[in-house]
């Protein structure tokens, strides 16, 4: 059977577009009405006076200069007009026309301390120097999992077979070659962890996981044996950094919550190492067994010392074959006696932690399934700058206008499309690869208010015959126009944060498609019947003009009737000029797709250069320019 896949607009013939027009002439801040406390020290004679206000951002030191992009907000106290800008890449900005008078000024980015200052203005020129302190829970907010290049992956992958079989020395040949490969890979960095640790040099196992926490900080199993290796090495504070970002990270995994309760054990911390065995209980059951020796111990530290013997004998009930139940009745017999002699005092000066210790007897986290795909939407957790209120509104409107542009003064574009098809096995490792190379031709237009209209072709007019595996990719382009005016209200959306993306401080926006408004976005199409898909996804929007920089989304739910199981787009959009037209427009430069259909799980990488832009009358749009040779 044929196979079509594509993203559409229903008013079309196929979805196509996903790029936005950006203004070249300069735009200055925009303003919008925050309510705040009003000024009492307001003048008029103030507010015809202007200054000109010149902020100039340091990291850490005045020396260093801020590496990403900022967002300042600047709030006039005697009206309440809020005035946004970003930083420039001196980590400079210059507010013009500014009214004398007091203001308060809010300096953010992702990775750092939002800072508020609190100042006067009183001359024509003020200049401002902000300091902003790095958020230590902050490290590489925008480094991203490297993805290792096929002969790394298919040794990694022989390691994983070697690890689970206990094969030491042979998984550590194959990890160590693939560490030349790529020394950054946060993948292969766990697993050496993971092999020291299971060899027993928790020193060296120590550093591969540390790089793994700074690489990718949201590894919550790595984070959760760095806890574990830390513990090993008595590095009590290390390890609890580590674990109570774990247990934030994966909250229903018991293992961290027990390991952490061991820490705060260790630290006299009683009443936090209770809380932490007994979430650890909750969350394992039978499997958390060893979390009722910490908490028996946490009980007994207290002076709770009937309800510490409780929590030991339930020990010995659901486990009385454990390799520890013998130490468990020694210790139970000794606090005996320290309760018989001391019975109104507690008794943890007499009984140490390692009279019983469960950190031995604790499972290691297991070996990751390196997943063929990237993160679900919701699964990954960007950071995000703290304490920033998102001017979610405004920031709709204005990246609603970028897509009205776009309509407005680009009627069609061509390109050079390049495409790599890859068959994908269970680890991701392709097992066939096809590339082709496209004229690839592309309209967009709103022949009546709120219908738009969007047709995209390759020149050669292929049958689905001519693409990969039949299947034809279009319209993943169009994932930008979830935010045109017309389309927006089929998304439930909501601001994240203020993030970065390479430097470029964005706002994050996370949509969904509603289930009471039509789908007009996306489908796949086989023979004559087509099937909406709704989307879920989330974009990085510039904070310095409103453009869409990347979108990802995937699929709400699966489409079982035509055993589709799932879909990951990955669009990456930049600015293109035309000098001859003199404009910019934002297209998508980049696009990447995973999805898994009928049994078979593929990867697509759409790339796209040589743009040309074409201003055309209405009755020739269906007719195809010719592109040059390239």
């Amino acid at each position: 059977m044929l196979i079509r896949w594509m993203g559409r607009l229903w008013t079309s013939i196929l979805l196509v577009t996903a790029f936005f027009v950006c203004n070249t002439s300069a735009q200055g801040p925009t303003t919008t009405d925050v309510p705040l406390q009003q000024d009492p020290l307001s003048s008029q004679n103030a507010a015809l006076r202007t200054g000109v206000l010149v902020i100039k951002l340091y990291s850490e030191s005045t020396s260093i200069r801020l590496e990403r992009q900022a967002v300042l907000k600047l709030t006039n106290l005697a009206d309440n007009l809020v005035t946004w800008q970003t930083t420039d890449n001196t980590s400079q900005s210059v507010f013009t026309n500014i009214p004398y008078g007091r203001y308060e000024l809010e300096a953010s980015q992702a990775g750092y301390f939002t800072t508020h200052n609190a100042f006067e203005l009183l001359d024509s020129s003020t200049n401002i120097e902000v300091v902003l302190r790095r958020d230590p829970s902050a490290i590489n907010v925008s480094a991203a999992d490297s993805v290792s290049p096929p002969r790394a992956r298919k040794l990694t992958k022989k390691a994983i077979s070697q690890l689970k079989s206990d094969h030491l020395s042979q998984a550590q040949k194959e990890l160590d070659q693939a560490y030349l490969l790529v020394p950054a890979n946060p993948d292969l960095n766990y697993l050496l962890g993971y092999l020291y640790f299971k060899k027993g040099d928790v020193d060296k196992a120590g550093g591969y996981l540390s790089t793994v926490s700074n690489v990718s900080p949201q590894n919550a199993e790595a984070l959760t044996l760095l806890g574990r290796v830390s513990l090993e090495r008595e590095d009590y504070p290390a390890a609890r950094s580590a674990l109570e970002r774990a247990v934030l990270l994966d909250f229903e995994n018991w293992l961290p919550h027990s390991l952490l309760a061991d820490t705060y054990l260790r630290q006299s911390e009683y009443e936090k190492a209770r809380d932490e065995a007994e979430i650890a209980i909750l969350k394992g059951d039978h499997a958390a067994s060893l979390s009722r020796l910490i908490l028996g111990q946490s009980l007994l530290a207290l002076g709770r010392n009937h309800e510490a013997e409780d929590s030991l004998d339930r020990f010995l009930k659901e486990s009385p074959q454990h390799p520890m139940a013998g130490q468990v009745r020694d210790f139970i017999a000794t606090m005996q006696v320290q309760v018989a002699t001391t019975p109104f005092q507690s008794t943890s000066s007499g009984v140490h932690i390692s009279e019983l210790d469960p950190l031995a007897m604790f499972p290691a986290p297991g070996l990751p399934a390196k997943s063929w795909q990237p993160r679900g939407i919701d699964e990954v957790k960007p950071f995000i700058a703290q304490n920033v209120v998102c001017p979610f509104k405004q920031l709709l409107d204005e990246t609603g206008n970028r897509a009205n542009q776009l309509v407005q003064n680009v009627e069609r574009f061509a390109a050079v499309e390049d495409l790599l098809h890859q068959t994908l096995d269970d680890y991701g490792i392709p097992t066939r690869s096809q590339t082709r190379k496209y004229n690839y031709v592309a309209s967009i237009s709103e022949p009546q208010s709120g219908i738009l209209n969007v047709d995209e072709y390759r020149a050669e007019k292929l049958t689905l015959e001519g693409y990969p595996d039949h299947i034809a990719s279009t319209g993943f382009a169009a994932l930008a126009l979830v935010f045109h005016p017309h389309m927006r209200d089929s998304f439930a959306m909501s601001c994240e944060g203020l993030g970065d993306w390479h430097g470029q401080a964005t706002w994050l926006v996370h949509f969904r498609q509603r289930g009471d408004r039509p789908n007009h976005i996306h489908a796949y199409k086989l023979g004559q019947k087509t099937y909406p898909i709704a989307l879920k996804g989330r974009a990085w929007i510039s904070a310095d003009n409103s453009q869409i920089m990347r979108i990802e989304a995937e699929m709400v739910n699966p489409v079982p009737e035509i055993r589709l199981l799932s879909e990951h787009q990955i669009v990456e959009y930049g600015p293109v000029s035309f000098p001859k037209k003199n404009t910019t427009v934002w297209l998508p430069k980049n696009a990447e797709i995973y999805f898994d259909f009928r049994k078979h799980r593929y990867f697509r990488r759409h790339s796209f250069d040589h743009f040309m832009l074409y201003s055309v009358e209405t009755d020739e749009k269906r007719k195809e320019p010719e592109l040059p040779s390239s």
